[in-house]
């Protein structure tokens, strides 16, 4: 433990800080992966749904500072583009 009293203060404000930022972080990666997971099932309309409660779940995290904005936008991409890519091999199968 620390000597200084501003550094226990800082210390328990960090150990606060960190266990709220905990569960708002599992419900991003919660709501992230129940999305690939409905991607690579094929199941595209609760795809979509939970597409748009992962975006929701990180536009969140980055506002409230839990995740680096750039971080929530990078994953966003990245799960919108292969939700889209799902997307269009099923509409050229149907064809």
């Amino acid at each position: 433990m620390t000597s200084k009293k501003s550094a226990q203060k800082a210390a328990r404000v960090s150990q606060r800080k960190a266990q709220r930022n905990k569960s708002i972080h599992s419900s991003v990666k919660t709501a992230v992966t129940k999305a690939r997971k409905l991607i690579l099932q094929n199941d595209l309309d609760a795809a979509q749904e939970a597409v748009k409660q992962a975006v929701k779940a990180l536009d969140k995290a980055a506002q409230k500072g839990v995740i680096h904005p750039n971080n929530a936008a990078r994953r966003k991409s990245r799960l919108m583009k292969r939700l889209n890519q799902t997307l269009a091999a099923s509409q050229r199968q149907e064809e």
